[in-house]
């Protein structure tokens, strides 16, 4: 779980964007070891998959699962969220109470999140190309983002792709919460250094992406 209250806790980095804030070292190392475990015991009955490109059917560089009632997924036709892993017909798994807890201190939002996205760099050329979270309903409530293992060199750019973009790093046990006026800016991740930490069994980088898609009724 979180470390216990602290000032630091209460005061996030600012990033140079708005609405973008960074807490580094959010989890300390038990934590972040203890949801690894977690995650892995859950990776044996649903097992991460390669997404393809819609359209091109071209595979990403990284491997992906998903917790929670609904899922991220890539069709052919586009991208959407679905209640069922469409490759086995079995509901996602459940979103980890730590990372529900995550939720509550960092989001500021009055519903819980319904989607834990686990994007997996576990090869030297994983990457993310620059892209906005869209695919939501609930666009006012913030994409929360814990990172877990090696160091990722993080990129950050306007509204539009060519638009200018900064990148910082994002260590493992760090969260980043993007909301606010910056909600719809295009992100991503340059790479990966690997053998920057040693939490990940195997070496690479685990993110997690907890996310709201429908409105609070």
């Amino acid at each position: 779980m979180p470390k216990d209250e602290s000032p630091e806790r209460a005061n996030p980095v600012g990033t140079g964007f708005d609405g973008i804030l960074l807490y580094p070292g959010f989890l300390e190392e038990a934590a972040q070891r203890a949801l690894i475990v977690e995650i892995k015991a859950v990776f044996e009955t649903s097992s991460p998959y390669r997404p393809h490109m819609p359209r091109t059917g071209k595979p990403w560089s990284i491997h992906q699962a998903n917790f929670g009632p609904l899922g991220w997924v890539s069709r052919p036709d586009g991208y959407g969220y679905a209640p069922v892993n469409e490759a086995t017909n079995r509901p996602w798994p459940a979103i980890p109470e730590a990372l529900l807890r995550l939720w509550d201190e960092v989001a500021d939002y009055p519903a819980p999140p319904e989607c834990c996205l686990v994007n997996l760099y576990d090869t030297p050329k994983s990457r993310m190309g620059l892209h906005r979270d869209e695919d939501e309903e609930a666009l006012d409530a913030p994409v929360v983002s814990l990172s877990l293992g090696d160091t990722c060199v993080f990129r950050v750019g306007g509204f539009a792709r060519s638009d200018k973009s900064a990148s910082f790093r994002l260590s493992s046990g760090d969260v980043l919460v993007i909301g606010g006026a910056s909600r719809l800016r295009y992100h991503g991740v340059d790479r990966v250094i690997p053998g920057s930490s040693q939490l990940v069994p195997g070496g690479g980088r685990i993110n997690l992406t907890l996310r709201r898609v429908t409105k609070p009724v």
